[in-house]
């Protein structure tokens, strides 16, 4: 056991450069360094600047606790409150340094946290933890899979070990890929004249950055919350409940993005006959990162399904991301196992399974209330 593990608060400056920015930017460090141990790179790790900018997101509440040996942090739990809806829920990540794992200080921390979050009327947490393809192999005889049936996480490994101790219970797994930048050149024209076979004239692409043109704002909330309807409510984490979009709440969307300073490439696939968007695709950039960007929903309609309209929109996209972006080297994406037909589409485009994500969930008690 690690001694004198101390859990506090972290104080959370109001700029890098402020005095009191020492601990802030130890505890990005410590995120960082678990990054490094887990994946072999920081692509997935926060930059100081971008985590800070986090803590002005109007749809979530975020907290981060700290644990602390000899003055050092050695030790962070992020804590996300959702603020529009899911209110009673509160999502984990849980980062130990490596020298310091196995020995109390991840189970101190999440102790705290789940006070804090009971404290504030949150009763369930979701808490994820991330396995590496070569662990998959390395524990292939002994695997725990999910409640939703489709994939696993490797049984012995210290994380599912430690979620399963502390009384979580694997809810659903997602795959986690990447992809080099830039595609084959040769790949994309095979690609684009396989789908545009497939959908045979009767669809047009439309392309926008940061912001949606006002004349498609309305379509795309429709397709938002259509496309929302059509998902497999047994894919779905049990808390998540799909907030119905406007065009208002995608303008403010875009607002928080802008503000947290991520870019946003998106291109959307109209149905000429009807003159409706039936799909749409987005890549993020984020702030202070060109080199690593994000793979975000893919969207199409039930009804327009079977024409590779999916193929269609992600092969432009990647060829827009690179056209703004040509820093991007690496594009990285998380999918249900069970999504068959978007893991295919990766596929043909050169994703390559890079590892999975375990969503852990766990009950807490309702807080007694005294009348005295």
């Amino acid at each position: 056991m690690a001694k004198d593990v101390k859990i506090e608060q972290l104080w959370i400056p109001d700029s890098l450069e402020a005095p009191d920015a020492a601990d802030f930017l130890a505890a990005v460090e410590v995120g960082r360094k678990v990054r490094m141990q887990t994946w072999g790179s920081d692509d997935l790790a926060y930059g100081p600047l971008e985590k800070l900018l986090e803590f002005a997101d109007p749809y979530e509440r975020q907290l981060i606790l700290v644990a602390k040996v000899d003055g050092e942090i050695v030790g962070t739990v992020d804590i996300a409150l959702p603020l529009t809806d899911n209110l009673d829920l509160a999502e984990f990540t849980l980062d130990i340094l490596p020298e310091f794992q196995r020995q109390g200080v991840g189970r101190k921390l999440l102790q705290a946290a789940e006070q804090l979050a009971r404290n504030e009327g949150r009763t369930m947490i979701l808490v994820d933890t991330n396995h590496p393809g070569a662990s998959l192999h390395e524990f292939e005889r002994a695997q725990l899979v999910p409640g939703s049936g489709q994939g696993f996480v490797p049984l012995e490994s210290r994380e599912v070990e430690f979620a399963q101790r502390t009384g979580y219970t694997l809810q659903h797994i997602e795959q986690f890929s990447s992809c080099l930048l830039p595609l084959d050149s040769k790949l994309v024209a095979d690609l684009q004249a396989e789908a545009e076979e497939a959908n045979n004239g009767r669809y047009r692409l439309h392309h926008w950055t940061d912001r949606c043109p006002d004349r498609w704002l309305e379509a795309v909330a429709v397709l938002e919350n259509q496309a929302g309807a059509d998902v497999d409510p047994s894919l779905q984490v049990p808390v998540e409940q799909d907030m119905v979009f406007d065009g208002a709440i995608l303008r403010e969307a875009e607002d928080v993005a802008i503000a947290q300073g991520r870019r946003t490439v998106v291109t959307a696939v109209e149905h000429l006959a009807s003159g409706a968007l039936v799909g749409l695709t987005t890549i993020t950039v984020l702030a202070h990162r060109a080199d690593v960007v994000f793979q975000d929903d893919t969207l199409v309609l039930q009804e327009h399904r079977g024409n590779k309209l999916g193929l269609l929109i992600k092969v432009a996209n990647m060829e827009r991301l690179t056209e703004q972006f040509p820093d991007a080297r690496v594009i990285y994406t998380w999918n249900a196992p069970e999504n068959r037909y978007l893991l295919t589409v990766n596929q043909q485009l050169g994703f390559r399974t890079a590892g999975v994500t375990g969503i852990w969930q766990k009950e807490l008690p309702h807080l007694r209330t005294s009348n005295s």
